[in-house]
């Protein structure tokens, strides 16, 4: 491994190295490495604004062509997937006010759970109300899920959770509990 070479902790030699993550009724993928852009700060809104990108109001998801925009205040955003790489570039390059990086690529874990089962372990690891019409595809709920603080989305026929990168074994394993509760096994 490159010594420049990034390490989350479900990789090899990451601290959570060997905890399989479930795929049965519920599945959860590790989206870490997927690149993510996130700024705050004054002037974030206004910088984004300034690139065509249409902003969403706060705890909404909006779209820019591939471009998932997530506005979790006045002045924080994510960006998560489609081309990413000029907007960061753009961003680097910008003078004047642009908000300042907010390291969610470096802090947050992004874990997403799908599969049949889903509901059924989302309701026991979160207490908000997601079933579809209550928590809809454009919402962003900033709440507790496997008892931590998470920036929560719908994605297709599941969820993204973005939570603190150090928590990863704890939410995994959470996962694991719940959704061998939701399938009727005693732990």
């Amino acid at each position: 491994m490159s010594p420049l070479a990034r390490q989350f902790p479900l990789s090899t030699g990451g601290s959570a190295q060997g905890i399989g993550l479930p795929n049965g009724a519920v599945e959860l993928v590790d989206l870490t490495a997927k690149p993510r852009f996130g700024i705050k700060g004054p002037g974030s809104s206004a910088w984004l604004k300034g690139r065509g990108i249409t902003l969403p109001p706060v705890n909404r998801i909006g779209t820019h062509g591939d471009l998932r925009v997530l506005r979790l205040g006045g002045e924080d955003f994510l960006v998560v997937d489609g081309e990413l790489d000029t907007l960061t570039v753009h961003w680097n390059n910008a003078t004047g006010p642009r908000g300042y990086w907010s390291w969610r690529e470096e802090g947050w874990a992004w874990m997403r759970l799908s599969g049949r089962a889903v509901d059924g372990v989302m309701a026991r690891l979160c207490a908000l109300d997601l079933r579809a019409g209550r928590f809809c595809e454009d919402e962003i709920a900033q709440t507790r899920v496997a008892q931590l603080e998470a920036v929560l989305v719908r994605a297709g026929e599941g969820f993204d959770v973005f939570f603190d990168i150090a928590a990863t074994a704890f939410f995994v394993r959470t996962v694991i509990h719940a959704a061998k509760q939701a399938a009727g096994e005693r732990t």
